[in-house]
């Protein structure tokens, strides 16, 4: 049994090992950007730029530095909470991530809402009665939506009940020519509520009805199969048999022995694909041309910028090691077995 000192002591490990972590990804991220092929005077002038005005950006923007300058340079911005400012639109980084960051989360969020829903529930019913017709569609069904390419769900999705049904718009996080509604959270249905316009709440709903529902239902495969195998490994357990021989109503030991113990395995494959979504589900957000903050790293690395793309790298990491030291104390509280 894992006492509390033991657990305190792992979670100031994690801690500790944070910040190594986090200039080894930093460091591994400045390096590969700029051995990569392409130059963001490039990406900004375009290849028919005269030298002058070349060399000048390059100035403006200091790259003109040796490299190891450039590296000590940004290694002290970043101890300072400096993220500096985009190569191509001189905007702090910290402000584009603050823009894009919420969108992601908020699509994270619905998407995995939808596939516990979906997931969960097809992995139970197919646990309850194994073999059975629910089962079996369970099984294909996860198999299914595992194999299935991200963008051609997407763009599925979009032709069916976008463009042929017409039920819901076909792109983008609200109706165009609607103004956004005043940002206090940053995330746009919750602002919309604050703000009581209902029209903005609809708007703002309905867009993100498909993509949350498409990345839901590829997820949800992974939740299914994940709560009917340990369902299924826990029904085989000695204390359930007893449970049985004692007359005890197969629905009681479901809800009140079997399920409490897939708790921990249903609290990580959650936690880890939430914590993974945080960064963005790229090519869903690049089909539904969602602003999120995967979209805005594929555009900054598309431009070479390098600020963008190491300042998107650093937070997502860091949010993505605090998710993961949460689980942690959650999954210790909940099962006491654990042990660091």
């Amino acid at each position: 049994m894992s006492s509390k000192k033991e657990l305190f002591k792992y979670i100031l490990s994690r801690l500790f090992l944070l910040p190594i972590m986090l200039w080894i990804i930093s460091s591994l991220v400045f390096i590969l950007l700029r051995i990569a092929p392409g130059d963001p005077v490039d990406a900004i002038l375009g290849t028919r730029a005269n030298e002058f005005a070349r060399e000048t950006l390059r100035i403006k923007l200091g790259l003109d530095k040796p490299l190891i300058n450039q590296y000590f340079e940004y290694l002290n911005n970043l101890l300072h909470g400096d993220l500096g400012m985009s190569l191509n639109t001189q905007e702090p980084v910290k402000v584009i991530i603050s823009k894009a960051l919420p969108a992601s989360i908020e699509l994270a969020i619905c998407a995995i809402l939808v596939a516990s829903i979906i997931g969960y529930s097809i992995g139970f019913l197919g646990a309850v009665k194994p073999e059975g017709k629910i089962d079996l569609f369970g099984r294909i069904f996860g198999i299914g939506t595992y194999a299935l390419p991200p963008f051609w769900a997407a763009m599925l999705t979009q032709i069916i009940f976008a463009v042929l049904l017409g039920w819901f718009p076909i792109g983008g996080r609200y109706p165009p020519g609607m103004s956004s509604p005043p940002l206090v959270t940053g995330f746009l249905l919750f602002d919309s509520i604050l703000n009581t316009n209902i029209h903005m709440v609809y708007g703002t709903f309905i867009h993100l009805i498909l993509p949350s529902l498409t990345l839901g239902i590829l997820l949800s495969g992974i939740f299914s199969r994940t709560i009917r195998l340990n369902l299924e490994e826990i029904l085989s357990k000695d204390y359930i048999e007893a449970a049985k021989s004692r007359g005890i109503k197969e629905s009681r030991i479901f809800l009140k022995h079997a399920l409490p113990n897939t708790l921990l395995p249903i609290l990580t494959i959650t936690g880890l694909t939430a914590s993974s979504l945080i960064g963005g589900a790229l090519l869903i957000e690049i089909t539904f041309s969602w602003p999120g903050i995967a979209l805005g790293l594929q555009e900054a690395i598309n431009q070479r910028d390098y600020p963008v793309v190491q300042g998107i790298v650093v937070i997502i990491s860091s949010l993505v090691v605090i998710l993961s030291i949460a689980i942690d104390i959650a999954i210790a509280y909940i099962d006491p077995r654990v042990s660091y």
